[in-house]
């Protein structure tokens, strides 16, 4: 039988939020069978959960915001995006703001932060989500197109495809796929970090956003190059933050995806429509179970811990 997974051990990390600037702690915990993905706002006089789903996103500008109520925790694309490459099922996220640590801008942080808790099989079967149908959203036409497609396949895989007309941009890699079976998360996507450019800070600063950023959490662009001193991680490392992003965004559907993804110019946004518009469509999807591991597409079948 393919296995939920949890954490072995809880494991904590301290920083600011991207777009808050507050200092924020985070603390990882194993959880039940079951459990799924739950935020958990400890700062209030009476800690509130926030359990992941699709329907819970109520914000997606610049970052993916979950609710429950008036209760809110932004920017949780990086660490959803870290529990879909390593294949972490249960977890409760302990957190002392109102919006998750960009660290290091990536998810590489996070990646660190689960394996050094070590990663536990569970007693009880791994659900997917597998698409039987093809889904599509599209918005825009000509230069402002936007769109994001799942479609039928045993396994998981994701392409994207980016349009920023930026010098420092459009001299990498526009187009990465990533798929799970041959690829390794840790090692192609994890690293990718977050990206902006100086003439938006100014912008959103006065609204009150990107208050933590800065050149040890972003890859700050001005009108022509990158600014950081070290340089990119990756020659493709502005589309691969895409498909981090883009990963993270579906792990909040609450459960691992059976499908293809193809993006094009995609975002929190259109993600979030995409999983809107597949739980919509009861015909394009059922749910599974492997009781043989070996029948289980090969890089989900692979993702028993290492460490």
């Amino acid at each position: 039988m393919l296995k939920q997974r949890t954490l072995k051990s809880l494991t904590r990390a301290v920083g600011v939020g991207l777009h808050s600037g507050q200092r924020v702690e985070i603390t990882l915990r194993p959880a039940q069978p079951e459990t799924g993905i739950v935020f958990r706002r400890i700062d209030l006089p009476v800690p509130v959960d926030i359990p992941v789903s699709a329907v819970a996103v109520t914000d997606t500008r610049l970052a993916s915001t979950l609710s429950n109520g008036p209760v809110k925790v932004h920017t949780v694309e990086h660490l959803m995006s870290a529990c879909a490459g390593l294949g972490v099922d249960n977890l409760y996220v302990d957190i002392t703001a109102e919006e998750v640590p960009i660290l290091d801008g990536s998810a590489a942080s996070f990646v660190f932060l689960l394996q050094s808790a070590g990663i536990e099989m569970q007693n009880a079967p791994r659900r997917f989500i597998r698409l039987l149908k093809p889904v599509e959203v599209r918005e825009g036409t000509g230069p402002t197109e936007k769109s994001a497609r799942l479609e039928p396949f045993h396994g998981y895989k994701l392409r994207f495809e980016i349009d920023f007309k930026h010098p420092a941009v459009d001299s990498t890699g526009q187009c990465v796929e990533f798929d799970l079976s041959v690829d390794t998360y840790a090692r192609d996507i994890a690293r990718a970090r977050t990206f902006g450019f100086t003439k938006d800070v100014e912008m959103m600063r006065a609204n009150g956003l990107a208050l933590g950023g800065g050149l040890d959490n972003v890859i700050v662009m001005d009108d022509y190059k990158v600014l950081n001193a070290e340089g990119l991680r990756y020659d493709d490392e502005f589309v691969k933050h895409k498909i981090l992003d883009a990963m993270g965004d579906l792990y909040i559907v609450g459960k691992p995806l059976l499908a293809s993804y193809s993006a094009f110019r995609s975002g929190h946004a259109l993600n979030n429509k995409l999983l809107r518009e597949l739980l919509s469509r009861p015909d394009a999807w059922d749910v599974v179970t492997f009781a043989d591991e070996s029948q289980a597409p090969q890089g989900f079948a692979q993702l028993a811990p290492a460490w």
